[in-house]
């Protein structure tokens, strides 16, 4: 196989006919404040989403990264990033659900020729398709073997985001014989695909659970292409979907702080009032409090400040297109790795020491302030802070480029 190519780019902003990223971060803002009518309820129930997707569904939301020629939203990867980011503060599974979807349904321009992607996302556009799975690699793998004229997937992927409520799912495989990894679609009615729900402790409306693929159908056109990060086969400009699909990651970890202390800060407040006597010890003018909110605040502005360092690194590696070099790629990841380790250990303090700043009535359940807690430590497990801080100081030290993972 040869060497993939720079993912195709959306058109530029002038010949656009998407309705502008303003447009987008309304409409985010306005999900998030519906899901916050309930979402402690929500999280408790932990029923598969499907009324939030289509909640996603009917805004626009789900088609936002497709080109507006072929009947998406228009948007770009700073827009997605955004709307991940405030819809997070209220509903980190729900964020992690839709940034998997991006993440997959984009992921067809950077592992497969132009005209099957613009086929792919034309499809998903005029269908309104939630996209579900994940390309990280596990043990054991996912076993691609040629049947006819098409092929037959084997084999169960232990976890995977959305695949309870998708309309597609994307994952990783290997050929049979060679071993190579690709990436193939399957659809979740297909015979053969079995779905159980994860049974987990936080990020629970992520629509998570294990897939079973008992000799599934696939065609030649659901293989898109090879997922290998060898350099004979993946070009820097197409390797960058490590960076970008991580930092959806970084978005989600960065609203979880923010939305956590900004509850935490409102019944701060409202502890004040003189009709809740029976509130926790701790007021706005305490120097515990005080100090508490001032070191949580840094710490997230300064993730927070990373973040949009490894945003601009990520877009100037995009508008290099096939001109990037490995070099310029590594620095690229390393700056998406150093925020998320940052934003992986703002989320993981800030949402413990908000339930020490509200105190014993945090620990009830009708408040939910426990779900941020739990959201960021299910989510940060699946990429533990200690490899990202040793791939960085690798980096810096021997010069070693960063691993090429894509997201669970």
């Amino acid at each position: 196989m040869g060497v993939a190519t720079m993912p195709s780019q959306p058109a530029p902003a002038s010949d656009r006919k998407g309705p502008g990223r303003a447009h987008w971060l309304h409409v985010a803002h306005e999900t998030a404040d519906d899901l916050a009518t309930d979402a402690p309820a929500r999280e408790h129930a932990g029923k598969a989403p499907f009324a939030e997707v289509a909640g996603l569904r009917e805004s626009g939301l789900l088609t936002l990264l497709i080109p507006a020629e072929l009947g998406g939203g228009g948007a770009d990867w700073p827009t997605a990033y955004a709307v991940v980011r405030a819809i997070a503060a209220t509903d980190a599974a729900i964020a992690q659900l839709l940034g998997t979807h991006y993440f997959l349904s984009w992921s067809a321009r950077c592992f497969t020729e132009p005209d099957l992607a613009t086929r792919i996302e034309r499809r998903s556009a005029a269908e309104q398709w939630c996209w579900g799975g994940g390309f990280a690699a596990q043990d054991p793998p996912l076993i691609l073997t040629r049947k006819g004229r098409g092929y037959v997937l084997e084999g169960r992927q232990s976890y995977a985001t959305g695949v309870l409520v998708a309309d597609r799912l994307a994952v990783r495989a290997e050929r049979a014989g060679n071993r190579e990894p690709v990436a193939v679609v399957v659809a979740p009615t297909h015979p053969g695909v079995r779905i159980d729900a994860a049974e987990a402790f936080g990020q629970r409306l992520a629509a998570g659970g294990d897939v079973e693929f008992d000799a599934a159908p696939v065609t030649v056109h659901d293989v898109l292409g090879s997922l290998a990060a060898d350099d004979d086969v993946l070009s820097p400009s197409a390797a960058l979907a490590s960076p970008i699909g991580r930092l959806l990651s970084v978005q989600l970890l960065l609203g979880l702080a923010e939305g956590a202390l900004a509850e935490a800060r409102e019944y701060s407040r409202m502890g004040q009032s003189s009709w809740r006597p029976s509130w926790p010890d701790g007021t706005p003018q305490d120097p515990h409090v005080l100090t508490t909110y001032g070191e949580l605040t840094i710490l997230t502005r300064s993730a927070a400040a990373l973040t949009d360092q490894a945003l601009t690194a990520v877009q100037d590696g995009l508008a290099r297109g096939e001109d990037l070099t490995y070099d310029e790629y590594a620095d690229i990841s390393v700056h998406v790795t150093m925020a998320e380790a940052t934003a992986s250990k703002a989320a993981q303090e800030t949402t413990s020491r908000a339930l020490d700043i509200v105190g014993s009535r945090s620990a009830s359940a009708r408040l939910g302030l426990d779900r941020f807690w739990r959201n960021a430590r299910a989510h940060t497990l699946h990429r533990p802070v200690a490899h990202q801080i040793r791939d960085a100081g690798d980096y810096f030290l021997n010069g070693a480029h960063p691993p090429f993972v894509l997201p669970a």
